[in-house]
């Protein structure tokens, strides 16, 4: 058991910073009870930090001590690592574009993947599935826009779409037009108007 703790503290440390470990990318070294044990033992060890069920961290070490792996970091690596979309949500994407000035309290973002929580330290970020049409041009612009004004929702678009049009570029802009059909009527009507008005 020790030296599958080992080959695993092993690969974990290989990986760049924020790389999630997951159990089932590690069956090569064993099986599934060994490594689930070995990998809890890494955790109670503080080798290791478990972000959620069967996904693992390596903690950032400096000269300030352990700590867990930036948000962003860890998003960006189980994106990569799953093959999911993952993007900031409608809440933090509507204050990055000026369209609120509440800044979110809560890590949420939406995935094309299962809705699950991941623990990062004290910090908890959900992860909640969302439609296709929510995640479309995941890190432009146009998509963060498009996430916005769905969390705003019908009553406030229209007058959101006014500042949009003045903020961003009008390529953006143009994006965000073109991917109208794509969306739900209420929205897509709402882009259509601020289009040509």
């Amino acid at each position: 058991m020790q030296r599958l703790t080992e080959q695993i503290l092993a690969h974990a440390e290989r990986l760049p910073e924020g790389t999630p470990v997951a159990a089932k990318s590690l069956l090569h070294l064993g099986n599934r009870a060994a490594v689930d044990q070995a990998l809890s033992r890494l955790a109670e060890r503080g080798k290791l930090i478990r972000a959620g069920r069967g996904v693992y961290l390596r903690p950032v070490t400096n000269r300030f001590g352990t700590r867990a792996p930036s948000v962003a970091e860890v998003v960006d690596a189980l994106a990569g690592q799953r093959g999911e979309v993952i993007v900031p949500s409608g809440a933090a994407a509507a204050n990055t574009l000026g369209l609120t000035t509440q800044v979110p309290v809560r890590s949420v973002y939406l995935t094309s993947g299962r809705s699950r929580t991941m623990h990062l330290g004290i910090q908890v970020v959900e992860l909640r599935h969302a439609p296709r049409w929510q995640l479309a041009m995941a890190h432009r612009p146009a998509g963060e826009a498009v996430r916005a004004l769905a969390w705003l929702g019908p009553e406030q678009a229209e007058a959101a779409l006014k500042m949009l049009k003045r903020k961003l570029p009008p390529a953006a802009f143009g994006e965000l037009v073109a991917v109208a059909p794509q969306l739900p009527t209420w929205l897509a009507r709402s882009v259509g108007k601020a289009a040509h008005g």
